[in-house]
Formats: C-alpha cells, sequence, structure tokens
C-alpha cells in the first residue's frame, strides 16, 4: 500500500492483503531480510537513541516520495531540491533537518546490490552534509 491509498473503509480478502504486503516487502527491500537488518545496524549507528522502526517509516516514505518525484522530473538533482524544500505535507513523519538524513540512505539504498554492503556511517554523513550544504534553503 503506497501513502495516500490507505481507506479506511476499503474492504480485502486476507489473500489480497497478504499479496500486497508482499509486494510492499519486495519494493521496499528487494534483497530480502538481509537488506532489511543492515539497513537498520546502519541506522542505529547513525542515531543511535531513535527507535528503528519510526527510522523505517521515514525511510520508507522517503524512498517512495523520492522515486515519485524522480518518476515525475526526470531529474536526480530536481527531485532531490524538491524532497528537502517543498514536501511540506510529510514534515510531521519526517522533519526537514531529517529529509537529508533519509534521502542520503535512500540514495545508498539505491546503489546497493545483492551483496547489501552499505556504506559506513560516516559515509552517509558526508552525504547528509553535502546534501544539506547543496539544497537546504537559507534564510
Amino acid at each position: 500500500m503506497a501513502l495516500g491509498e490507505f481507506n479506511l473503509f476499503q474492504w480485502k480478502s486476507r489473500e489480497a492483503r497478504e499479496r500486497e504486503e508482499k509486494e510492499y516487502g519486495e519494493w521496499a527491500f528487494p534483497h530480502g531480510p538481509q537488506q532489511r537488518e543492515r539497513l537498520v545496524a546502519l541506522m542505529r549507528e547513525l542515531r543511535p537513541r531513535e527507535k528503528p522502526v519510526f527510522m523505517l517509516m521515514g525511510f520508507l516514505t522517503c524512498k517512495e516520495l523520492y522515486e515519485r518525484h524522480l518518476k515525475k522530473l526526470e531529474e536526480r538533482e530536481k527531485a532531490l531540491h524538491y524532497m528537502v524544500n517543498e514536501e511540506k505535507k510529510y514534515r510531521q513523519l519526517i522533519g526537514k533537518k531529517d529529509m537529508t538524513t533519509y534521502l542520503a540512505l535512500v540514495l545508498a539504498d539505491a546503489e546497493l546490490d545483492e551483496n547489501c554492503e552499505y556504506p559506513a556511517a560516516d559515509d552517509i554523513r558526508a552525504v547528509v552534509a553535502e546534501l544539506d550544504d547543496t539544497y537546504m534553503k537559507r534564510k
């Protein structure tokens, strides 16, 4: 189920729900449970005080939004700028300062192969700093 597709009065069979959950899981973690485990470990290293479930929610929301904007805008830099500066309706879930962290994770995730080797936490922090410098609006 994608963001915004939640419908309280939508009735589906158990098989349909299970099929949708499986499809979402394959989209979210195409390399399986090992990918999820390694991502969670990286998230814990980046933010040890934050609960992984909340970080996963933010990550998956950001991943979906980024892919949607990338398709629409057809250019990585425009999609990144839009995500950081214009995507206000998700600010309750993803704060503006958190957006670049999730984007760095999404970009690392997009480069992942079947070995599921994410970059080191310091490398992610460097990407976050670069995204902050490049895309954060200065006031």
